[in-house]
């Protein structure tokens, strides 16, 4: 029996009233962004969801600086993960409505997914740290 990819992710955590607000953000931008809002919406759909003071630390939440690594490029990236209005790259605010946004949501400090990249391939995205805002 072989593993399908959404088998091979990890386990990820989300805020629930977060989960809510990505679920509405993804399917009003779907047409827009059909990529992103279709990955996103799965991720939310196998995410185990959690009261805001219930939340395991150390897991990638709206808002929240992430350090990882990208097995497509070389060296770490820092990004906050922000909604669209505020994304920014070149100040470091990576939208959540872009594929890469929609991997970090949920996963933990030292969780690695396989996850694809803009031209079909797959690629790895690990976490290196979480700094919560605020």
């Amino acid at each position: 029996m072989t593993k399908t990819k959404a088998s091979r992710r990890p386990p990820i955590h989300m805020i629930d009233n977060e989960a809510e607000s990505l679920a509405n953000l993804a399917i009003g931008n779907s047409e827009r962004f059909p990529e992103a809002s279709d990955l996103l919406l799965r991720e939310i759909d196998r995410a185990r969801i959690h009261a805001a003071g219930k939340m395991p630390v150390g897991i990638v939440t709206m808002n929240s600086t992430v350090e990882f690594v990208d097995d497509a490029h070389e060296g770490g990236h820092t990004v906050q993960l922000v909604y669209p209005g505020q994304a920014d790259i070149a100040a470091g605010k990576l939208s959540i409505l872009t594929p890469v946004g929609a991997g970090l949501i949920g996963l933990a400090e030292g969780q690695s997914i396989i996850w694809p990249g803009r031209n079909g391939s797959e690629r790895v995205l690990t976490i290196r740290k979480v700094v919560q805002p605020g």
